[in-house]
């Protein structure tokens, strides 16, 4: 029997895969981006859709090329290895720093301008709120599809379909200069800053909440599935992507606005209310709400989703430890959240762009399992190099390091590593069994 999804089940399921990347990060990083790009819009713009929408599709590719699962992707290396990265992965995507931050940047956006002094107590109890309802739609999985994908994912891009075609016809200023080093190397600078949309890291999460999404409306067949999968990826790829170039441009003409502004959620409020007047803020409420409500959604159900099979607590329970958990990070204030994720990013990144790579070429591996060790280890100690750079630590000695001034002296040696094991013979790979034997 041919295994087939609908028209519409399969948009859903794009349109699910879009609402799960689009929350926090990708709303509030580029127009600040765009802003302090100017007339260097392009490369930076470029630079970020790498990394916020290229990287994430690759992934979500990768996963359907390897399997399906994370257990498929990263087979070639230590189980343990491999258990303690989606750990670390799933906790920085969990109750760490991604999930609590669509709370926080939800309360920043769409709730705190309403009050004239806001306090402490507001962002406790909106907290709560929040994430009681991320809690309840993700109480049960199999619903996830036609909750997410065919009811709030076209409301939100709904909205952001109207913020953008009004930003695109009446831009609110001209563009200035680049300021900083978007004014020196505004690609590299746009591709780092894609790091904190944190969406390679969700794209190795919900690939597998895509493929249990798929499995729900009976397709089993391996080809089948990851055509669907690749399907939804493209779908939500193209829709990151117009999200992002509209909010670039809208960064970039919000000089007038917006002068001064530190974060990026400050100036698309100003934006919007210059737009729309006072009722553009209910506006962007309404699509920050949704789209920061979505991504929390999908970060809990995908955590619990991983970590129910670790432990003995089921997956619900672990749906009310993680919202719980989120729920509490998120009063530590979005600043702070902001500033401690960043070092983690720069360590972590690299070693999730490593392993992608690895599974596109693993066929030409003469041993997969010595590549996959020595290429993820390499990343690994030299992202943790810029890491420390970003954190504050004097790392200066090494700035012979090729790249490291601008952050990525993790990409020439990892790419070397990669090349010198498609010449590791396979005797390698008995001497180790051997060893390990």
């Amino acid at each position: 029997m041919k295994q087939t999804l609908k028209l519409t089940d399969i948009i859903a399921l794009g349109f699910m895969l879009f609402a799960f990347f689009l929350g926090a990060g990708n709303i509030i990083f580029p127009p600040l981006a765009g802003q302090l790009a100017g007339d260097h819009l392009f490369p930076a713009m470029s630079g970020f859709l790498l990394t916020a929408v290229g990287l994430p599709l690759i992934t979500i590719v990768a996963i359907a090329v390897a399997g399906g699962t994370w257990g498929h992707l990263t087979k070639d290396l230590p189980k343990q290895a491999a258990t303690i990265m989606a750990v670390l992965i799933f906790i920085i995507i969990g109750p760490a720093f991604a999930a609590p931050r669509t709370g926080l940047v939800a309360y920043e956006m769409a709730v705190k301008p309403f009050f004239i002094d806001a306090v402490q107590a507001h962002l406790t109890i909106f907290s709560i709120a929040f994430f009681a309802i991320a809690m309840f739609f993700a109480w049960s999985q199999g619903k996830l599809i036609d909750i997410i994908g065919k009811v709030l994912t076209p409301l939100l891009f709904v909205g952001l379909v109207i913020l953008a075609i009004a930003v695109f016809f009446n831009p609110q200023g001209e563009m200035i200069a680049a300021q900083g080093d978007y004014l020196t190397q505004p690609l590299t600078k746009g591709f780092l800053e894609g790091y904190n949309t944190m969406d390679t890291f969700g794209s190795l999460m919900f690939g597998m909440l895509i493929v249990d999404a798929i499995r729900s409306k009976g397709i089993t067949d391996r080809a089948a599935t990851t055509k669907y999968l690749i399907s939804a990826g493209c779908i939500a790829a193209a829709g990151l992507a117009f999200v992002y170039i509209s909010l670039f441009y809208l960064g970039a003409t919000s000089a007038t606005v917006a002068a001064g502004a530190d974060n990026g959620g400050v100036v698309l409020s100003l934006y919007v209310q210059s737009l729309f007047g006072p009722s553009g803020q209910i506006v962007l409420s309404v699509i920050v709400l949704l789209a920061c409500l979505t991504t929390a959604i999908g970060l809990i159900s995908a955590c619990s989703d991983y970590f129910s099979p670790l432990t003995p607590l089921s997956y619900k329970t672990w749906v009310i430890i993680n919202g719980v958990a989120c729920a509490t990070v998120a009063n530590v204030g979005l600043a702070q959240l902001i500033a401690l994720s960043v070092p983690v990013l720069f360590a972590l990144y690299p070693v999730a762009i490593a392993l992608v790579a690895l599974t596109f070429i693993r066929k030409k591996l003469p041993n997969p399992r010595v590549a996959y060790r020595v290429v993820i280890l390499v990343s690994l100690l030299f992202a943790l190099i810029d890491a420390a750079k970003v954190a504050g630590v004097d790392v200066s000695a090494l700035n012979m390091l090729p790249l490291f001034e601008i952050g990525m002296g993790w990409l020439l040696p990892t790419a070397t590593a990669m090349v010198c094991m498609l010449f590791i013979s396979k005797a390698t790979q008995d001497v180790m069994t051997e060893e390990a034997a």
